[in-house]
């Protein structure tokens, strides 16, 4: 089992930036697939973006493209998601999670999420 522990979160203007990061311990991530969610209470769950193995390959959300980036150093066993142009509707807990493959199907691990805070 992967212990996933996000941090990075925090307070920003509207138009600000901040960069996430998300550490794995207990084992490699090594052939996982890694993606960022974010949720609100009583909000249902949206995935933000998601990155293969290699890097070589990304998804994100139409609400955040061109303004997020998932980014993955592999060494460092360490997955980011930079966070550019931030708007208030951005404001959620943002989780990290591993997939149980290569690809964004079924996640298998999850941290225990950081708050994200936009003011307008």
């Amino acid at each position: 089992q992967v212990q996933l522990v996000e941090s990075g979160g925090g307070w920003v203007q509207a138009g600000g930036s901040l960069r996430l990061s998300c550490a794995a311990s207990g084992r490699t991530l090594s052939g996982n697939a890694m993606g960022w969610f974010r949720q609100a209470p009583g909000k249902e769950g949206e995935l933000v973006a998601a990155i293969n193995w290699s890097g070589g390959n990304t998804d994100h959300a139409d609400s955040v493209k061109g303004r997020f980036t998932i980014s993955r150093d592999n060494a460092k066993n360490t997955v980011y998601l930079q966070m550019n142009n931030l708007k208030p509707e951005d404001t959620d807990v943002y989780y990290c999670a591993a997939y149980l493959g290569n690809s964004w199907g079924q996640v298998g691990s999850w941290g225990q999420g950081t708050q994200v805070t936009v003011s307008s």
